[in-house]
């Protein structure tokens, strides 16, 4: 005869725990990661290259794309491999967005039960986990809700843009899941804990100066710089990037005198300046010899921070103008400060009823991307809570 004694409380809890941890591996809220991504070994180096350079969303090349990016990205790779080798043969740029990911979900989950559990999805545009890999992940985990999160703060048509058109193309000619409910952040330069995270981390560096000089230190705030053409055509970049500096130096009381710069041109058409090793050499010139410098477009560290800033800009150029010191402002990364920021501009998105922004919406006033008409479409028609 079967036995309806109580079982006893150890095994009770065990069950209690398994049956948890099965709860637990079934997310509701997804928050997908968007980023461009890093070569993790320097064999990706020219798949990572040629992918840029064939995307017409991130860069325009004067004549035949399909041609020159090409030839490019090949031309290109010998060197660029080089310089991933000198920061350890690899972008960390996965490893800290996994990190970031990891500790946004376990903060969410603490302040938004509801939307419990909560899971991170890694979308990068040029090297796996690609957009598809992504969105594969999350429909096989039977996500409720979708949050797509740009991790770029401040919002461009070549960054931010080319990863939400990937997304529209991966579902242009598909079904999207029974159930399946979109929403996304595409921009989040003035939020204030990312604005204390950078002010925080730049009272540090400058704390590491010398007290007679640190006064008159020159805060360069370095971005990636965006091709002129783009600007003109409407690009809300530069202008979201200043608003980030400007909310910066005030948390910072204007502190010390400070410039917005631009890194990272390529090719021979005109791109916004003054570039950022340009202007270290015309403050050497104007006797301004300390700086400190500033990632503030970047939340991770990558190429354009660990060699270009690192070892192009604050060692091998600042050797041969005659800098007498200069330091560069890490990334956010992990910074508690950084987290909370992630945390609250998810929190508030999944309380709001705004599923897709206004701004998003409205196309650049010159934008000859039909992509981009395509895209917004799609977006404004799919993004429902």
């Amino acid at each position: 005869m079967l036995s309806l004694r109580p079982l006893p409380f150890r095994i009770v809890k065990e069950v209690r725990l398994c049956v948890s941890r099965t709860a637990s591996s079934s997310p509701k809220t997804g928050i997908v990661l968007l980023n461009m991504g890093g070569p993790q070994k320097v064999e990706q180096v020219h798949d990572y290259l040629h992918q840029i350079m064939t995307d017409r969303d991130m860069i325009q090349l004067p004549f035949a794309q399909d041609r020159l990016g090409p030839w490019i990205a090949k031309r290109r790779t010998p060197e660029v491999q080089k310089k991933y080798e000198e920061i350890g043969g690899g972008s960390p740029i996965l490893k800290w967005t996994n990190k970031q990911g990891e500790l946004l979900c376990q903060r969410l989950d603490k302040v938004s039960p509801n939307t419990a559990p909560h899971k991170h999805y890694v979308a990068f545009r040029y090297v796996p986990p690609y957009t598809k890999d992504a969105f594969t992940e999350l429909e096989r985990d039977n996500v409720e809700r979708a949050v797509i999160f740009s991790q770029y703060p401040q919002y461009s048509c070549a960054t931010s843009g080319s990863s939400f058109n990937a997304i529209y193309k991966y579902y242009k000619d598909k079904k999207l899941p029974e159930g399946l409910r979109f929403s996304m952040i595409d921009r989040w330069s003035t939020h204030p804990l990312l604005v204390k995270c950078f002010a925080d981390l730049i009272r540090k560096e400058l704390a590491k100066i010398n007290g007679s000089k640190r006064k008159d230190t020159i805060i360069l705030f370095s971005a990636h710089s965006l091709p002129l053409k783009a600007v003109n055509r409407g690009d809300s970049y530069p202008s979201e990037v200043g608003a980030t500096v400007n909310l910066v130096m005030q948390e910072l009381n204007y502190c010390n005198p400070y410039q917005l710069v631009w890194q990272s041109k390529v090719g021979p058409l005109p791109w916004l300046g003054p570039f950022t090793d340009e202007a270290i050499k015309g403050y050497v010139k104007l006797g301004k010899k300390n700086f400190v410098l500033v990632p503030i477009a970047f939340v991770n560290e990558h190429i354009e921070t660990l060699h270009e800033l690192d070892i192009e800009y604050c060692k091998e150029l600042a050797e041969k103008v005659g800098v007498e010191e200069i330091r560069r402002v890490p990334a956010p990364n992990d910074h508690p400060l950084f987290i909370e920021a992630l945390t609250s501009i998810v929190q508030n998105h999944l309380q709001s009823n705004v599923p897709v922004g206004k701004k998003f919406l409205n196309r650049c006033p010159h934008c000859v991307s039909a992509s981009c008409y395509h895209s917004k479409k799609w977006f404004s028609e799919v993004c429902r809570i």
